[in-house]
């Protein structure tokens, strides 16, 4: 639940994900069925991705009008994101009239672990991961300015807190502590402390190899290398959309080997674009 304050005046957040959050996920992970009429999957960023869409809480409103007045189950395997989205699509679920079930299949960081806390019941796979970190930011200013933003980020931390400590049972003091240490919390430690009400089998997850995935570790290599050397995220956007679009023309907008249309919170590239871009950086920046 990263924070880029450009305009502290008119609360002008803008969201990065964290790094190590970012490293440690694996977007081939996925549960091993989860077509059904009341299932919703959340497998990406929270908030904006690398092309501006991802998991909004627009998307899971829409999901859960579909599925109406019946129990949901929701599949979690993200890096985090967006605090606010994640804060929104939170309370979203705990007003859905019936039973939600959230399951984390890989790793539900930062905002995802927000997300993953609005069911009643939580089930987390045992080689799963929770990550609570708090809210970290760049910005520049005098020291009234940093101040500003130190008092604000101070209420966002303890409103986490809050939302951890009572969904969980743990002290607010002992969360407030793996907050400030950016805490990854595996699956059965998750059961024992209260974070999930219990853990998955191991037959509910399964790891997909194909082109969307292949596609989506190749852009969260560049976006963490870039993020590294110092490229604000405004500007990696522009460049991936730019890439985006100079690929796409050069190949005649084949799309036959782009992402399944019902996984709108995916990165939408196909692999050739994905080439591309790679080419398009390497020499530039150290992808490993």
């Amino acid at each position: 639940m990263t924070m880029n304050i450009q305009n502290l005046s008119s609360r002008a957040w803008h969201c990065e994900l964290a790094p190590r959050a970012l490293d440690k996920w694996n977007p081939a992970i996925r549960a091993a069925v989860e077509s059904t009429e009341n299932t919703i999957t959340i497998y990406g960023v929270i908030g904006e991705n690398w092309y501006g869409d991802g998991v909004t809480v627009q998307r899971i409103d829409a999901a859960l009008r579909s599925i109406g007045d019946n129990p949901v189950t929701v599949y979690i395997n993200s890096p985090g994101g967006d605090m606010f989205e994640g804060i929104a699509i939170y309370n979203r679920l705990r007003e859905h009239t019936k039973t939600v079930t959230t399951k984390v299949v890989g790793l539900a960081a930062s905002a995802a672990s927000v997300i993953f806390m609005a069911g009643a019941e939580r089930h987390i796979a045992s080689s799963g991961f929770l990550m609570i970190h708090n809210c970290w930011t760049i910005l520049a200013g005098n020291r009234h300015y940093l101040r500003r933003a130190a008092d604000d980020m101070e209420e966002f931390d303890a409103a986490m807190t809050d939302l951890y400590s009572e969904r969980s049972g743990v002290d607010g003091t002992d969360v407030a502590e793996m907050m400030d240490d950016e805490t990854f919390i595996r699956g059965k430690r998750c059961v024992e402390l209260g974070f999930a009400t219990d853990t998955l089998a191991s037959d509910e997850v399964t790891e997909k190899s194909d082109e969307t995935t292949a596609s989506a570790n190749a852009l969260k290599r560049m976006d963490a290398c870039l993020a590294k050397a110092g490229m604000p995220r405004s500007e990696r956007r522009k460049l991936y959309s730019d890439i985006k679009s100079s690929t796409q023309n050069a190949v005649g907008g084949d799309k036959q080997d782009a992402i399944p249309t019902d996984m709108p919170e995916a990165v939408h590239v196909t692999a050739k674009e994905t080439a591309a871009i790679a080419a398009s950086l390497k020499g530039i920046f150290p992808i490993q």
